[in-house]
């Protein structure tokens, strides 16, 4: 039985029913650096494999000292998860907001994990979700004030009795946003920050692909701001994909929340190891960004050639607008190459898809079938 996903990236799915290998799929739906998995953690996996004979170190001690250094913040303030994932469904089940603010479209899962957080009597609209609608005139980008002005109108709309700090609202900010690749830049997440904590309001500002563009990280902001969560993720920039890693920055009684509800061991003893690998290795940072800059331009070049309107993204995917997007996804899709159809996505229209940019090679190869799909 095949599970449906509201993700890109099931490589085995297609590979079963085109009837090939894994390897003969061009993945352009899950936004994974086109390097792969860094050398340095293929070498430092065959070397420490055996240490998977023992459990997990529960505590991930020596890869939470390692992440700490490397943000300057204090290793409390860190918790390490099954990817990033993981962690948003543990802020959802252990704060159990009293509201959320969601923007749309942005990733889906935030809306997931807040109504899996509440009791299964609520309806739809009893789950307290408020929606910040991202327009497509103006590119889609979050304006602060706008966004503060909605987090102010959900906090005001909460009963008094939801004073206690488990039933505190929340709000989440995807930067750069999933899908459409949009920065918001880090002086106006943190002036949404502020905002967020003269709220009372926890701000969740999911990183994941910030590593793009790090400049406008605000992870070092959880350190005087008792209301900022910061997730990150290893998954996408060190395509470590399969074997799943994030982590977050929590003010300490957040973070105490959270482990005192989350289950043992889910960060795997290979995980680990690859992470403690990865955080070294600025060679593959640096080659990684010069490769992604240099097809980026080659990619907005040959959209702008081929009429395709698409959104200026900051990371390393692009929202593309088509008509028969469906349709041209499908018809990719028989020729082993995976687009990410957005029509999941709140807020969006169903002419939408999102693309990774992958190697040159895989590039070209995805802009001659699309082009031919289309004529």
């Amino acid at each position: 039985m095949t599970r449906t996903l509201a993700h890109g990236g099931n490589v085995h799915a297609a590979a079963r029913r085109l009837g090939v290998g894994t390897g003969h799929i061009l993945d352009l739906s899950a936004s994974i650096n086109p390097l792969g998995m860094p050398r340095s953690v293929q070498t430092a996996l065959r070397r420490d494999l055996t240490a998977a004979t023992h459990y997990p170190d529960p505590d991930m001690v020596e890869l939470t000292a390692a992440l700490a250094k490397y943000h300057g913040l204090p290793s409390e303030t860190l918790l390490c998860g099954n990817g990033s994932t993981e962690l948003i469904y543990l802020i959802a089940r252990a704060l159990r907001p009293a509201a959320a603010l969601i923007p749309a479209p942005t990733f889906t899962e935030y809306e997931r994990a807040i109504k899996a957080s509440r009791t299964s009597e609520a309806g739809s609209e009893k789950h307290g979700i408020f929606y910040f609608h991202l327009k497509e005139k103006t590119g889609f980008r979050i304006d602060p004030d706008e966004f503060i002005e909605s987090m102010a109108k959900m906090v005001s709309t909460l009963s008094l009795r939801h004073s206690r700090r488990s039933a505190m609202p929340v709000a989440f900010l995807c930067n750069p946003n999933n899908p459409t690749g949009v920065v918001t830049p880090r002086e106006d997440v943190l002036r949404i920050a502020h905002a967020a904590k003269k709220f009372c309001c926890y701000l969740v500002v999911d990183e994941a692909f910030i590593d793009f563009c790090q400049e406008h990280s605000g992870i070092d902001a959880v350190v005087s701001n008792p209301y900022l969560i910061v997730l990150r993720s290893m998954t996408k920039f060190y395509a470590l994909a399969g074997i799943r890693l994030g982590y977050g920055a929590f003010p300490a009684p957040v973070a105490r929340l959270i482990q005192a509800v989350r289950e043992p061991w889910t960060v795997s003893t290979i995980a680990q190891i690859a992470g403690l690998s990865a955080l070294q290795d600025t060679s593959y940072r640096a080659r990684t960004l010069r490769l992604i800059a240099r097809e980026k331009r080659f990619l907005e070049h040959s959209f702008k050639r081929l009429q395709i309107p698409v959104v200026p993204s900051g990371t390393n995917f692009y929202l593309l607008k088509m008509r028969n997007a469906a349709a041209l996804a499908d018809a990719l899709s028989q020729k082993g190459i995976l687009v990410r159809s957005c029509a999941n996505f709140r807020g969006l229209a169903s002419g939408h898809v999102r693309i990774a940019v992958r190697s040159h090679r895989e590039n070209i190869r995805f802009l001659e079938e699309l082009n031919a799909c289309r004529a």
